[in-house]
């Protein structure tokens, strides 16, 4: 019988493989104290409205305006280094908060500043870190590997993070954001034992004419119009970065205001809509422990096509329902299908880009992730106020039915696109648990 640990990392994926996960399910345990302290924290400084939703406006802002450079960054430094850089710097902003809090000196527009830089600081952090799975492992193997490091996240960040920063805030206001340090500092730790994970020399040239000087000699592309470049003529990537730009408007639509939708429409209470989101977690881990089977047993063209029916259905299921336990029963099967969607596209994406262009399409998708929350946030409080607590959802079935069908036949392209990393150049993979392996980089 395989031992826990060859379970959660199995052996075959690298000892690398499993110090980036550890580091990452670290830092999202801090991130996950810091999600329930710090609007606790601005809500104890200040009753407007205004201000306790721009805490929340802080966790998106920094990707729409840095998230394209961000990816650059990562595509032209040692994308490791990037990330102990960047969650370092993390842990001093945060540091910063401390000493304020501690002496009595902390306004709420310090909480506001502290968390934009913070969340500048983990844009550039989470672009490096994306890109680094693909240097790690086979191509076969990275949707095991994303499902891993979803689990993480599900687990310190949505489950165990936000009761224990709740927990600790009521004990006194600096603690959450002292252990948040030390989580941080944790996965700097645990992150500068993976071994040294240089780019390619060389980018992956973008298709089409490339921009010639003065004199006639091919023009060196703008690092980022290169990436949109190759982006735009590579029509699966293309198709799956849209699909989850739009998705994310009609998904964001109805959860901007969940809160009231549960408390005055279903009327479950605070205790309830908190239930909702761990309904939502409990689904997602059920997902972690079933994908394996899923991936060897389910094409991925299927599985996608599937996640998004049930995405439509969900959202015409909570605009019917008026029952607080049914509610919980499609938060639970949302957070299932939630979860193997987000591994899926995650995986396809990372297996279509070459490693020189990891860092600045993921962040191109992040963008269009949260510029899709932005829009659907607006969208929803809109649309609530003018018709109701259910008409975002209605907004929400009918906008992702049209899209599902808009991207049904795409989706088979999408699957079956080739990936760019060869199999067997992947083979030294597993070469670094060898006894006295050095841990070589894929790319050297």
């Amino acid at each position: 019988m395989p031992s826990l640990g060859e379970l959660i990392a199995p052996r075959r994926l690298g000892r690398d493989f499993r110090w980036l996960l550890a580091s990452s399910w670290t830092s999202n345990l801090g991130d996950g104290i810091a999600l329930s302290a710090a609007p606790l924290l601005i809500a104890s400084m200040t009753s407007s409205p205004v201000l306790v939703a721009s805490g929340a406006m802080m966790q998106f802002l920094p990707w729409l305006l840095f998230g394209l450079l961000a990816g650059s960054v990562a595509d032209h430094h040692d994308r490791r280094r990037l990330v102990m850089l960047a969650n370092g710097i993390r842990a001093v902003i945060v540091g910063a908060l401390v000493v304020f809090l501690v002496t009595g000196h902390a306004t709420v527009w310090i909480v506001l500043a502290t968390a934009f830089l913070y969340g500048i600081a983990e844009v550039f952090a989470d672009s490096a870190g994306s890109t680094l799975l693909p240097m790690m492992v086979r191509p076969a193997d990275l949707g095991i590997g994303n499902a891993r490091m979803q689990a993480g996240y599900l687990v310190a960040n949505q489950l165990a993070g936000p009761p224990l920063g709740a927990f600790l805030f009521a004990v006194g206001s600096f603690w959450p954001f002292l252990l948040q340090i030390l989580c941080v500092a944790l996965a700097v730790l645990l992150i500068s034992r993976i071994s040294h994970t240089p780019i390619p020399e060389k980018d992956a040239a973008a298709p089409g004419a490339a921009p010639l000087t003065a004199d006639g000699a091919p023009a060196k592309p703008h690092p980022i119009r290169e990436g949109l470049r190759w982006l735009r003529h590579n029509p699966p990537v293309r198709t799956l970065v849209l699909i989850i730009l739009v998705f994310n408007v009609t998904w964001a639509a109805p959860w901007s205001v969940l809160v009231l939708y549960a408390t005055e429409h279903l009327n479950m209470g605070a205790i309830g809509y908190g239930a909702l989101t761990t309904a939502s977690a409990l689904g997602g881990m059920v997902a972690v422990f079933s994908f394996g089977w899923l991936e060897k047993h389910v094409s991925f063209s299927t599985l996608m096509r599937v996640c998004l029916s049930l995405e439509v259905l969900m959202h015409l299921s909570f605009a019917l329902t008026t029952n607080g336990v049914v509610a919980l029963i499609i938060m639970f099967g949302f957070g299932l299908y939630a979860f193997v969607w987000g591994t899926i596209s995650t995986t396809v994406r990372q297996r279509l880009v070459p490693l020189s262009l990891q860092g600045r399409i993921a962040s191109v998708n992040m963008v269009g992730v949260f510029g899709g929350l932005v829009i659907g946030q607006l969208l929803g409080g809109l649309i609530a106020q003018t018709w109701g607590l259910t008409a975002p959802w209605w907004f929400a079935f009918a906008g992702s039915f049209v899209t599902l069908l808009l991207v049904w036949r795409p989706i088979r392209n999408i699957a079956a696109a080739k990936p760019v990393l060869d199999e067997a150049a992947a083979d030294d993979v597993a070469d670094r648990d060898e006894p006295g392996a050095g841990g070589r980089p894929l790319i050297d």
